[in-house]
């Protein structure tokens, strides 16, 4: 499987749009179709405000496999880490081994630089098993969402 990461464009904005629809789709059933496009619409916006805001020198890259946009991934250093902001892959391909190869190369990228490995996820996600299977340790809560950090032990 060829995973690889390019830096996000202009023209990826109605990839990066359909891709946050998809989703977050899952997560609010039983809207009709304006009043969902329209709180879709606003989430969007306000996510990409809040990461340029909170992480002014991310890294903002679109996940392709096998040439094909399928994901996106916002990476951060802030406070002593390497942050994941942010990853969200299409759920057709979810399932696949495409977030651990991405992990995986973050985690490469946080030995490297002598950082541990960050991120923030939903409880609800079931992305935190992933996480815990490559070593993630639970470090905090905050609301609905728990803090996990991976460090490099040689373990």
């Amino acid at each position: 499987m060829n995973v690889t990461l390019r830096p996000e464009s202009g023209g990826d904005h109605e990839f990066l749009r359909g891709l946050f629809g998809a989703v977050r789709l899952r997560e609010l059933p039983g809207l009709p179709q304006p009043m969902l496009q329209a709180l879709l619409d606003m989430q969007f916006v306000a996510q990409r405000h809040s990461y340029l805001q909170d992480f002014p020198g991310a890294r903002c890259d679109i996940v392709e496999c096998e040439g094909a946009a399928v994901g996106r991934m916002v990476v951060a250093q802030s406070g002593g880490a390497l942050w994941l902001v942010d990853i969200a892959l299409l759920p057709a391909c979810c399932g696949r081994g495409i977030g651990s190869v991405l992990l995986r190369g973050l985690q490469r990228e946080a030995c490297g630089a002598g950082l541990p490995l960050r991120l923030h996820v939903a409880l609800n996600n079931r992305a935190g098993t992933l996480y815990r299977r490559l070593g993630f340790k639970e470090t905090g809560m905050s609301g609905m969402h728990r803090t996990m950090e991976w460090e490099n032990n040689d373990d």
